[in-house]
């Protein structure tokens, strides 16, 4: 089956559980009217369905080869990628000096949410445009922002992140790329890159990588680290690409899946860049690049978690097998009980990711725009917070209901050729992008939970709060029993909360051992908390769409939030056993 965007879900999600309203008329939103919000899905959807879709399985097939010419795309790839380019979505959110719509980020979130649904190794490539792009908004100088910027929004030319190297992997600070001084305000760049993703390819006229690279009198560890901007052509006095810089893609990487995405090992040699902030500086200006793409990235766990929903969902309709009440014959596998069980795991899930994303993306653009600093402050403090939760629950959810699309169908789902399984190979990077979900755990605990003493998460829990209260108000039995679950579960996560705060000052290894069941489960209580407010919000809308939303927060609340109590336990003593006992464990001599 071919993927269908979701326009009606995104819509209500954004609009009704997000409060993209908020933005209407902010400062940089000039341009944002809500009543854009529906023909802009409506039209990313046709290029999600129609273009882009039908790509997917050819391209994982085919993929992108290595030529004496560069690397060349699979087939279709590049014309799909000029309909993205001119329908002017590279630029939605960006500002409209250099050329954007200034649009908020979470409809920007919503298209790119389709884009990967429909074909992921395609929604890489302006994944990582977005990051450069934003990494050169923040701390380019005015001529870089002039020279790259324009041509980046516009889609004319696409952008990378280059960190990996193969003696570092996710260790930046042995990272060994050098950058010497050419006198004229450039520096040349010499150093080998690795997992470079769309690396070089032939759908844009330039590519504009951004490297991590060591000048020659840099500290040593990651405090020694510079970023550079490093055109593959450089760039003439008019904006058009000049001669060829010294970037070159020496290797096309073997992957599990994502075939048509080329990633790249890069060869840089003598290239031309051009320092981007402060000397040493570099990784924390890239992180301004890191966090677009780990929000994103968490899109990608909707995306594919929303295409193996819809894959099941078809062949649970058209499989026959075995009998079902008031059916004749074989039944469609459908009617099954486990089968609807399993289906419903799937979009319950998928639905409380994306509320996890787009609340994240409507938090970063009121960090930018609310009316005080109070309010701007707090708005940071929540995008802080649910950055590294977006990231990795989405993307380990995109995992799981993979692996459960192939369930349904059964052994049909393990052979190579079907989307099902496709999508469960595809998926299974997203965990490893930009920081391992271990590293955004960690994350969450030493910077986003701890550091604060817990105060964002507080606030989370607060709003968690209401949210039980506004259910209870409705007096409807069924989002009573909801509030009773997600009440609990709340408890537990304030519990777990109080002990992390405590521990990452008494026993850090051990708070960091219970960091990754700390996130599933601050995951598992917001994205309940949010399939809670849309059951409350459906109580304005149709029959059909109040129904189905209490069915998902329901059956939420009545699986993954009744076990949340017991978690707590996992969270606070589950890692000691691997601390203490590590020397039986590992070997450790």
């Amino acid at each position: 089956m071919s993927y269908t965007a979701p326009t009606d879900d995104i819509a209500f999600i954004l609009e009704r559980v997000a409060g993209l309203g908020r933005l209407e008329g902010r400062p940089g939103m000039d341009a944002f009217d809500p009543e854009l919000v529906a023909p802009i899905l409506e039209e990313a959807g046709k290029l999600s369905r129609d273009i882009l879709a039908p790509l997917n399985a050819e391209g994982d097939r085919i993929g992108a080869q290595l030529t004496a010419d560069g690397v060349k795309t699979a087939p279709g790839f590049a014309e799909a990628y000029g309909a993205f380019r001119d329908g002017g979505w590279m630029g939605l959110a960006f500002p409209e000096e250099f050329g954007g719509q200034g649009l908020p980020k979470g409809l920007a979130l919503a298209v790119m949410e389709m884009v990967h649904g429909a074909n992921m190794s395609f929604g890489l490539c302006p994944l990582l445009t977005f990051g450069a792009i934003e990494a050169l908004i923040a701390h380019g100088t005015p001529h870089q922002q002039e020279m790259f910027l324009p041509r980046l929004i516009s889609g004319e030319w696409t952008g990378t992140m280059n960190l990996t190297e193969p003696q570092a992997g996710s260790d930046v600070g042995a990272l060994k790329t050098r950058a010497v001084a050419n006198g004229d305000g450039s520096y040349a760049l010499s150093g080998q890159k690795i997992y470079i993703t769309w690396g070089d390819h032939d759908m844009a006229e330039n590519i504009i990588h951004l490297v991590l690279a060591r000048l020659p009198d840099a500290p040593e560890g990651s405090k020694g680290v510079s970023l550079f901007v490093v055109p593959k052509r450089l760039v003439n006095a008019d904006g058009s690409p000049g001669p060829r810089n010294g970037v070159t893609c020496i290797g096309l990487e073997k992957k599990l899946g994502i075939h048509a995405s080329p990633t790249c090992v890069m060869e840089y040699d003598g290239a031309t860049g051009w320092l981007v902030g402060e000397e040493n500086k570099g990784l924390a200006h890239m992180f301004t690049m890191m966090n677009s793409a780990r929000l994103n990235v968490g899109l990608e766990g909707v995306g594919v978690g929303e295409a193996a929903w819809q894959t099941a969902w078809s062949h649970a309709q058209e499989r026959k097998q075995g009998r079902a009440e008031g059916v004749e014959g074989p039944a469609p596998i459908l009617h099954h009980a486990d089968i609807r069980r399993t289906l419903t795991t799937m979009r319950a899930h998928v639905m409380a990711a994306r509320a996890i994303c787009y609340a994240c993306g409507v938090a970063a653009d009121l960090a930018e725009t609310a009316d005080s600093d109070e309010a701007r402050t707090a708005a940071a403090a929540r995008e802080d917070l649910l950055t590294p939760i977006a990231k990795a629950w989405s993307t380990d959810m995109g995992v799981e209901m993979a692996s459960l699309g192939v369930q349904v169908h059964g052994g049909m789902g393990f052979m190579d050729e079907t989307l099902a399984a496709q999508l469960y190979r595809d998926a299974r990077i997203a965990p490893i992008y930009e920081g391992t979900n271990g590293i955004q755990a960690i994350d969450l605990a030493g910077r986003k939970v701890a550091r604060d003493g817990g105060a964002a998460m507080n606030a989370m829990l607060g709003e968690i709060h209401d949210t039980v209260r506004e259910a209870r108000a409705t007096n409807d039995p069924q989002l009573v029993q909801v509030a009773d679950r997600l009440e609990a579960a709340a408890g537990a996560l304030d519990s777990a909360t109080a002990w992390l705060v405590d521990a990452m000052q008494s026993d850090r290894q051990r708070a960091l051992a219970g960091a990754t069941a700390y996130l599933e489960l601050a995951g598992d209580v917001i994205g309940g908390h949010f399939l809670a407010r849309s059951a409350v919000a459906a109580r304005e809308e149709n029959a059909r769409q109040r129904a189905r939303m209490t069915a998902l927060a329901g059956f939420f609340a009545e699986t993954a939030l009744a076990e949340a109590p017991g978690r707590v336990a996992g969270i606070t003593e589950g890692g000691k056993f691997a601390i203490e006992e590590g020397e039986a464990l590992f070997d450790i001599a």
